[in-house]
């Protein structure tokens, strides 16, 4: 039976390993979770054109109720949707190898190395999650590695990213 349940870990931390997004979570201990009913989106930091703004805060409205909260304009916590990007270089290099002579590797011969550069913008999401009351944050998620230069692929990631997010909250919770 022990055998069963080690593979079936084994399996389940190798399959919730494939992300390819880069996602954490911190919280305040002294927070009562249970108690935050209702919400408000706070988006004055929500710098994302119209389309993906649109994306971010359908999903992340999609992810709060299916947690069981509600808009509400008297809120137990208030939410800031952030977003940002970071311009990211790749420097690679190969060695297709070459042609060696005598010596098992040691003598005469040619080498090829083959250094290219990729740059590309990758974006990030934070969700602060405020208690209305105290006015102190309570719950932060972050996520990062959208693409933000191809927007194929960001219609499917936002969504994504932001269930990968919220599958943290409420802390101890998980799907």
């Amino acid at each position: 039976m022990k055998k069963y349940i080690f593979i079936l870990l084994a399996a389940s931390l190798g399959l919730s390993s494939c992300s390819p997004f880069r996602v954490q979570s911190d919280y305040a201990q002294t927070a009562n979770f249970s108690t935050y009913k209702t919400y408000k989106l706070r988006i004055d930091d929500l710098k994302l054109n119209d389309i993906d703004k649109d994306r971010v805060l359908n999903e992340l409205s999609k992810q709060l109720q299916m947690k069981g909260l509600s808009s509400s304009n008297t809120p137990d916590l208030i939410i800031n949707i952030k977003a940002n990007h970071k311009k990211i270089t790749d420097i690679n290099t190969s060695n297709p190898g070459g042609m060696w002579g005598w010596g098992g590797g040691f003598g005469w011969g040619i080498g090829m190395n083959r250094t290219w550069t990729s740059n590309y913008n990758e974006g990030a999401i934070i969700v602060d999650m405020i208690d209305a009351q105290s006015q102190k944050l309570v719950w932060q998620g972050i996520g990062s590695g959208i693409s933000v230069d191809r927007p194929a692929a960001k219609q499917k990631q936002i969504p994504q990213i932001m269930s990968e997010i919220m599958a943290n909250y409420p802390p101890g919770m998980k799907k």
